[in-house]
């Protein structure tokens, strides 16, 4: 165990930990040959644990009230499990299994009185793997950057363990302009400099403003239409309900098509297809229902990097740290179907908007209104103000990026990854992470509310449309 002196919990940790709002992040790692669990205590104790010293603490309420992360004996036992199939079952048969099983864990909240993660190993083939490695971490722990950095920091390369991994480029457009939203790339960092160039100034703090108001107003005063993308249930409703899982891949390469053909970046292209796709499935759920008011949330990483730092760099205890839960939301509204509209539309607005956003300092505007809120009302108050964010809007999407080669984790090749957020108190979410030429859409969604298989057949049509639609 890594000794920890209380390190006090961030304010974004308190906020995604509280009696008003816990969220979850879960991880498959997809493997070509059933993992050996003999294997994961090993690998746990002498590679994952030493990530981080959180790994191997629990939080508590300090002497000033004030929460703390606190270091433990780690117990491995309570947080390895094997779960059992029935056996000699077809692939398909697993892949229900599988579901069911991810559905039911994401309704379930973590111990807090041990070490807020765990690790499931399933040990049965389905249509995608041979077995699968579920890693579930509490979002308290650090954000999408932090523990895709210490789940890499896990895996190595499947043909030459000793060179380091790479990873796409997934976010640049050109040499000035290589940030958009979701990128691992810091879009405060392009805000700022942004703002600093002096004939841009006025334009900036009309940005900021209109930018700053709108998402105020989203936050606190108004929420999207109730549609088939959004129950509009209460968050005590919504919040551990069981999810269900789908997914769908695209290549790459297909996607640096669409966006040198358009003028895009490739986190315009797949914000767009998935715009695209949330309004066909409206439209087919019910009739009418694509012209409804509906908000996505984008999640943004807002550190000054433009890659993953080693993990060492990302524990160092200052302020230049990368480790921990570093990240904003950026409102974006869904543009409707119109009739005869260029579905490319879907694209260009979504990039009209976020490189608006961008030309602003709203975020760092809206950060300020959660500490002011948390220095005055608490952090419980802060926390219901996130809730309220998120309940209001009708997806939430969030990505990363991830190795371009093939990993193996204790030697054993993987074949595929994929994340979802669990815990939100909204409907449903889009996850997107890059993997070996392919760039894999998850959707997670509220069980028996949201079609999850329907809203991916709905995204791959979008995607077809846009590809077809692109100009030559």
């Amino acid at each position: 165990m890594i000794e920890l002196k209380a390190e006090a919990v961030s304010p974004n940790g308190l906020y995604l930990n509280s009696s008003i709002l816990s969220l979850h992040i879960v991880a498959v790692l997809e493997t070509e040959m059933p993992f050996d669990d003999s294997q994961a205590a090993l690998l746990i104790k002498t590679v994952f644990l030493p990530i981080n010293p959180r790994f191997s603490s629990i939080m508590v309420t300090g002497p000033n009230r004030e929460k703390q992360w606190k270091g433990v004996e780690v117990n491995l036992r309570k947080h390895i499990h094997t779960p059992i199939f029935p056996e000699g079952k077809s692939p398909e048969f697993y892949d229900e299994c599988l579901a069911d099983y991810l559905s039911e864990l994401s309704a379930e909240e973590l111990p807090s009185s041990q070490p807020l993660w765990e690790i499931h190993i399933v040990k049965y083939p389905t249509v995608t793997a041979a077995g699968s490695i579920v890693f579930k971490l509490h979002h308290s722990l650090g954000d999408g950057y932090s523990l895709m950095g210490a789940l890499l920091s896990c895996l190595e390369r499947a043909d030459d363990p000793s060179l380091p991994l790479t990873f796409p480029a997934l976010c640049s457009l050109d040499a000035k302009d290589n940030s958009v939203a979701g990128c691992i790339d810091v879009l405060m960092n392009g805000a700022v400099l942004g703002v600093k160039r002096a004939g841009k100034v006025f334009s900036a703090a009309c940005n900021t403003m209109s930018d700053f108001c709108f998402s105020l107003i989203m936050s606190t005063l108004v929420e999207d239409d109730v549609s088939p993308l959004r129950s509009g249930s209460s968050a005590v409703a919504t919040e551990f309900r069981p999810v269900s899982i789908a997914g769908t891949a695209f290549s790459l390469d297909q996607i640096r098509e669409i966006k040198s053909r358009i003028g895009a970046t490739i986190n315009d292209v797949i914000t767009g297809v998935i715009f695209l796709g949330a309004r066909l499935y409206m439209e087919e759920m019910e009739a009418g229902s694509g012209d409804a008011s509906a908000t996505a949330l984008v999640l943004l990483n807002t550190r000054m990097v433009r890659g993953y730092t080693s993990i060492q760099e990302m524990a160092k205890p200052d302020r230049n740290s990368t480790w921990g839960n570093r990240f904003a939301f950026l409102h974006v509204p869904i543009p409707k179907l119109q009739g005869n509209q260029d579905p490319l539309q879907f694209i260009r607005k979504a990039r009209r908007i976020i490189l608006k956003r961008r030309n602003s300092l709203a975020i760092h505007l809206t950060g300020k209104t959660l500490d002011l809120i948390r220095k005055t009302r608490g952090p419980e108050a802060a926390a219901g103000y996130v809730s309220r964010t998120i309940r209001s809007v009708s997806l939430v999407i969030s990505n990363v990026i991830g190795p371009v080669e093939k990993v193996s984790v204790a030697k054993q090749p993987v074949k595929g990854l994929y994340f979802f957020v669990t815990g939100k108190p909204q409907s449903v979410g889009a996850s997107v992470v890059s993997y070996m030429g392919n760039l894999r859409v998850t959707v997670g969604a509220e069980k028996g509310i949201v079609d999850t298989n329907k809203f991916i057949s709905c995204i791959e049509t979008a995607f077809e449309i846009i590809l077809h639609s692109s100009p030559t």
